[in-house]
């Protein structure tokens, strides 16, 4: 472990610029790991400016198989596969809007920008299909499960 002071990450939310640069960072991984293969579904719930951005970024970066950064923290110990898994992240925190066509607009933007990597279906014109097609395609693609992350 290094002994020396690390700075401290203010207003950095991203968990491969924290490990890159070397930063003061708590390891959550062995709960990352334990989560993320105990369970199908997890709802996370946390107050505000409390590091949800901080661990779906970290569970991303696991279930993307970003092995590297997690070199010398639990979940390199604990994990032995490293498999790497198309991962769909919804950050409904960009979303400033209140009103309902807001969202939708803002999920709309976000779906194309899957489409592009993923393709996308003409008779996909609804939310639900567009979204559960995005999924068939990727999961298509390599045979494994997709990884929906909604924060």
């Amino acid at each position: 472990m290094d002994t020396k002071l690390k700075n401290y990450p203010l207003g950095i939310y991203t968990f491969s610029e924290i490990i890159e640069r070397n930063l003061f960072y708590i390891d959550k991984t062995g709960y990352v790991y334990d989560i993320t293969n105990k369970y199908k579904y997890v709802f996370l719930s946390r107050p505000r400016r409390f590091g949800k951005s901080l661990l779906v970024d970290t569970i991303q970066c696991y279930f993307e198989g970003k092995k590297e950064l997690f070199a010398g923290l639990k979940a390199d110990e604990l994990e032995k596969d490293w498999v790497k898994y198309h991962v769909l992240r919804f950050d409904m925190s960009s979303i400033k809007s209140y009103d309902i066509e807001g969202v939708k607009n803002k999920l709309n933007t976000m779906l194309i920008e899957y489409e592009k990597i993923y393709g996308k279906e003409e008779s996909e014109v609804e939310f639900s299909d567009r979204m559960i097609g995005i999924m068939k395609r990727a999961y298509t693609a390599t045979g494994k499960k997709v990884v929906l992350l909604i924060a």
